[in-house]
């Protein structure tokens, strides 16, 4: 692989979690030329100091794209959170790829989804969202990485607490696996492709296995103490157990959908993208939640 350390790299959402691991990565690996982009800037003013460029830049704004991508080699473009509105994180990623093909920016690196597929279906706007964004990508002028990172491993510990606390590991998963990917090694992934990766190519990024609910159930037993049990519903009862919870609608067709999809197969690939784009093996489920045993124990 060549080495993009001394051309002008740019990272959207910079003020996110994914961003601003993404360029701490990038710095520590050598990065020479960093502009982070963010409708907040004072929110990563101490970057500045470490001899970051910082630009504003909002994916609602085409004015401020132009103005951010200027000058710009190679392009990390994070996915959006606007979820919320049909349509309109799809239509901020293709203003995004517009604006960087009239910079002449020559490789975009995109944060997509494990196995997008195109769906009318409105619980399934995040794959198609990130179909649709890929099929931009592939039509467009510059060279691009799709990283389609799986779902990440801390996400496990937003219904650890609940499946401890009841002895009961609720899903929709069936019997299938899930390669979760650790955020750190997401992000580590990403710059990787930012400093590296040449022509047009996908990565699946993920965890180093692909762990069926059971076996993440047997995990959270045996670091909290506790037994905890992997129970499967069905797609309509699993929403309706949500629904019980509390959580809030947008984000149940969601949950339900991208559980759904794990009990497809869609999110049990294993490969060596991280690896390949970081040096180093990515952690385990089990890695991520010894790092948060305190959490699991409280």
């Amino acid at each position: 692989m060549a080495n993009f350390a001394n051309t002008t790299l740019l990272v959207t959402g910079a003020s996110g979690h994914l961003g601003r691991k993404a360029v701490d990565q990038l710095l520590a690996r050598g990065a020479q030329k960093i502009v982070a982009m963010t409708r907040s800037p004072d929110k990563i003013a101490d970057l500045a100091a470490k001899g970051v460029e910082v630009r504003a830049g909002s994916f609602d704004d085409t004015a401020s794209l132009d103005a951010a991508f200027k000058g710009v080699d190679r392009l990390l473009l994070i996915s959006t959170d606007t979820v919320g509105i049909p349509g309109g994180r799809k239509a901020q990623h293709i203003r995004a790829i517009d604006a960087a093909e009239r910079a002449g920016v020559s490789h975009i690196v995109y944060t997509s989804l494990t196995a997008p597929y195109p769906s009318a279906d409105p619980a399934s706007v995040i794959p198609d969202d990130h179909f649709w964004t890929e099929a931009r990508l592939a039509a467009g002028k510059a060279d691009w990485s799709s990283l389609r990172n799986n779902l990440y491993a801390e996400g496990i510990l937003q219904s650890a607490g609940a499946a401890i606390a009841s002895g009961k590991l609720y899903h929709a998963q069936g019997k299938a696996g899930r390669a979760s990917v650790a955020h750190d090694d997401a992000a580590a992934a990403a710059a990787g492709a930012l400093l590296l990766a040449e022509g047009k190519r996908i990565y699946d990024v993920g965890g180093p296995e692909a762990l069926t609910q059971a076996e993440v159930a047997a995990l959270l037993s045996e670091l909290s103490g506790k037994p905890v049990e992997a129970v499967a519903l069905s797609g309509e009862d699993f929403r309706a157990g949500l629904r019980a919870a509390g959580v809030p609608e947008a984000f149940i067709g969601i949950a339900a959908q991208f559980d759904l999809d794990t009990a497809q197969g869609y999110h049990a690939i294993v490969t060596d993208a991280v690896e390949v784009l970081t040096g180093r093996k990515p952690r385990s489920v089990r890695d991520v939640l010894l790092a948060n045993r305190a959490k699991l124990a409280a």
